[in-house]
């Protein structure tokens, strides 16, 4: 009997200088390959030619999730030193993160760097490995003076300007790392989007855990994925299903904003004791499965076979082997596709990952 997709089926090679370790300036000067789902034919482009590759009443739907200062330097109180990467607020005071360092356990008390008179209590591990974490003191309006904004752990060489790991959108702060394939838009290229009836719409996902952790069971489906927070807004679900019932495509910016469009079609995702799902008023359904508004956390995996309802095309970078993010878009475009333009991908040159090129799959 299977037991599912085998996880080193999504593994591949790729050449160490292959990895982008800075953005392209400007940001709309990255590359673009555009894979066509129906032929399977593969073109390369610009990302700036974008308002030529897509059709006036397509919509594109992006995170405007900010990444926060969420990487943090403390001291235990034998002066040794811990990493802090804050993943998702629980409450004001409690949060879930990642730690590197020694012996960091339950009952343990860390001082801030930056601010000594700020500490953390350890209360527990998390399912991944990481801990759960209390502060004496609120962090929002500390993180700006006593984190930094964190960079993946792939790219090793530090940013002059912070702010090029935001979107030009970006503007609900709660991310641990950017939705990296809106990283490409410009103000300039969003005005000519939408001087060609290309119309843009918002959710927010807060990017937290499985960016970070690749899949380390043996089978795709064993995998656990973890709840991320996400908002889909009434006027937008409405815009949106105004869209589908007038044929437009409806155009996902990254995989985040696939997970919550499709979370507004399979709402049973929606977790959470303070989750709202909420039908639009006036709202009028002339095609099946409706995107509907919510509010709360999403435990959305996408895997092959998923019954894709609300998105009908996407935008995304080129993914980690062996992530969540890898297994999504094989799920949109088909394995077997995927593994040919990935080929395609390596052959040509094309840069990887967060500061890398990007595919626009139609």
């Amino acid at each position: 009997m299977t037991r599912g997709l085998p996880t080193d089926a999504f593994d591949y090679q790729l050449p160490e200088e292959l990895i982008a370790q800075e953005p392209v300036e400007p940001r709309d000067r990255s590359r673009l390959m555009v894979i066509r789902r129906d032929t399977g034919e593969i073109t390369h482009h610009i990302f700036r030619d974008l308002p030529s590759l897509l059709r006036p009443g397509d919509v594109l739907v992006a995170n405007d999730s900010r990444v926060i200062p969420a990487r943090l330097f403390a001291r235990k109180p034998t002066g040794g030193r811990v990493e802090i990467l804050l993943l998702t607020r629980r409450d004001p005071l409690t949060w879930e993160a990642l730690v590197r360092g020694h012996r960091v356990r339950p009952g343990l008390t860390l001082h801030l760097e930056r601010a000594p008179d700020v500490t953390a209590e350890v209360l527990d591990y998390t399912p991944a490995g990481g801990r759960v974490l209390r502060f004496n003191q609120p962090l929002n309006g500390l993180l700006p003076q006593v984190g930094q904004v964190p960079l993946p752990p792939y790219i090793h060489r530090p940013l002059e300007d912070p702010e090029r790991y935001q979107t030009v959108y970006a503007r609900e702060e709660g991310s641990a790392a950017a939705p990296t394939a809106g990283l490409h838009f410009t103000p300039r290229l969003m005005r000519e989007l939408e001087a060609r009836g290309i119309e843009f719409r918002f959710v927010t996902l807060h990017v937290g855990i499985d960016t970070f952790r690749p899949i380390t069971e043996d089978y795709v489906e064993e995998h656990q994925i973890h709840s991320e927070w996400a908002e889909l807004d009434a006027e937008t679900a409405l815009a949106l299903n105004k869209a589908k019932a007038e044929g437009r495509r409806i155009v996902a910016v990254g995989t985040t904003s696939m997970r919550v469009l499709e979370t507004a079609t399979h709402p049973e995702h929606v977790k959470g004791e303070d989750a709202v799902v909420g039908w639009p008023e006036g709202m009028e359904v002339a095609y099946p499965a409706p995107l509907v508004s919510f509010r709360g956390w999403t435990d959305l995996y996408i895997t092959p076979g998923f019954d894709f309802r609300a998105v009908d095309a996407m935008i995304t970078n080129f993914h980690l082997p062996r992530s969540t993010l890898l297994v999504l878009v094989a799920a949109f475009m088909g394995k077997d596709l995927m593994e040919r333009a990935y080929r395609v991908a390596i052959r040509e040159r094309y840069r990887f990952y967060s500061f890398g090129d990007a595919m626009l799959i139609l």
